[in-house]
Formats: structure tokens, sequence, C-alpha cells
């Protein structure tokens, strides 16, 4: 049986993690779609990026602050997961990893889109297409780290999630359920923008909405509630014959 401190503890975490979801959720949106969005999609982007350098960086650091948050959140997640499932929590870590890993290749191609915008606007006029070309490879670079990471890479770290919170009775089933449908829908979604969709898309975006809307329920229900107590004391008892 869970300790009085374990489930203390268990309880803040639980808190931290839904506040981490929420951070994640907004630092992304805010960074990649209210800041960033406007200025990479003007049609001479180089030129828009060096007149609005400082915004450009400030979405690129709050967008980044997603890839921190996310790790954090299977980090923590970890001690209570594994005692349902350990192989899929450390799988959980693992694709969390690799999706922040995949993330900050696309911040870095950004940034260096800043220090190239910078040199373009000092560049003669026969120089501006080397510059364009390097400045839409960097754009893909971008793009098709959002497509592999904020989509495909996310959409399986959901799905393993969201398996044990079923298969544990952490939270309500109907929201690991919700959870396991909408990260095949965001998969789905991927792998049609893989093909050419196009990540930002009206379908990838009707698509990913079911996924980012659950991931926000669960948030709310982490920090209001926290984990089903008798799953945690199941867990507990698991892990203590275990070891036995």
């Amino acid at each position: 049986m869970a300790s009085k401190e374990e489930m203390n503890s268990n309880r803040k975490t639980a808190i931290i993690v839904g506040v981490l979801f929420i951070v994640a959720t907004v630092a992304s949106i805010l960074g990649s779609l209210v800041i960033l969005g406007p200025i990479l999609n003007a049609p001479n982007y180089l030129k828009s990026i060096s007149v609005n350098e400082t915004q450009v960086i400030l979405g690129v650091l709050i967008d980044a602050v997603n890839s921190i948050a996310v790790i954090g959140i299977a980090v923590l997640l970890f001690p209570i997961l594994k005692k349902h499932h350990e192989s899929m929590a450390l799988g959980y870590v693992g694709f969390r990893i690799l999706e922040s890993a995949i993330l900050i290749i696309g911040t870095i191609s950004l940034l260096s889109l800043v220090t190239l915008s910078q040199e373009y606007g000092q560049a003669a006029a026969p120089d501006a297409p080397y510059f364009q070309t390097l400045g839409d490879l960097l754009l893909a670079v971008s793009d098709w780290a959002q497509m592999l990471g904020a989509m495909i890479v996310f959409s399986l770290t959901a799905l393993i999630l969201n398996y044990l919170l079923y298969q544990s009775n952490l939270v309500p089933r109907f929201i690991s359920v919700w959870g396991l449908i909408g990260a095949f829908l965001l998969l789905t979604a991927g792998l049609l923008a893989l093909f050419g969709l196009g990540y930002l898309s009206p379908i990838s975006v009707l698509l990913g909405l079911p996924l980012a809307l659950n991931e926000m329920i669960l948030a709310v229900w982490l920090i209001v509630k926290g984990f089903n107590s008798s799953a945690i004391t199941s867990g507990s008892a698991k892990t203590d014959s275990n070891e036995l």
C-alpha cells in the first residue's frame, strides 16, 4: 500500500505534470504560430526576419520551452508509470527525448535563419538567389522537424501514455480513450503531411485538434484531481510483490 508521504508526492507530481502540459501547449502555439508564423510566412521572409529579429528570437526561445517541458513531463511520470509497465514507461521517456531532439533541430534551423537574414540585408543584389535558396532550405528543415517531432513522434508518445493510463486507470478511462483516438488522428495527419498535405493545412489542424483538447483536459484533471489513489496503491502493491 502506498504511504501517505508517497501519495502526497504523487499529488505534487500530478500538479506539476498538468502545469507542464499547459506550458508546453501554450509555448508551442505562442512561439510558432502567433509570433513566428506571420514573419516566416511573409513573401520576403528574409527581409521580414531581419527587420523583426528580436521578435523572431523571442518566438524561437518561447517555442523551445515546449522541447524542455515535454522531457520534464516524461521524467516526472516515469516513477509512476513504471509501476504498471516499466518497459513501456521507459519507451515513453525515450520517445519524448527523441521528440524534443527533433524539435531542437528545428529551433537551430530558425536561429540560423536569423543569421542568414542579417547577411542577406548586407549582400549585393546578385547574391540574393543564393540567400533565398539557403533560406528555403532552413525553413524546410524547420517544417520537417515540426512534421516529424510535433506530429509523428508526438503522436507515438501520446499512444504510449494513454495506453498506460488506460491500463493503469490512473485517470478516468474516457480521458485515455479520447487520447488514444486523438493520437491515431494526429498520426494520420502526420503521415499525410509527409506526403505533401502540409502540417498547417485545415485537415491537419482538424485531425490534431482532438488530441490538443485531450491534453488540456488531462492537464486540468491532474491539477484538480490528481491520479486515482486506488490505481497508485495497486501499482505500489504490484511493485512490492515483484521485489519479494
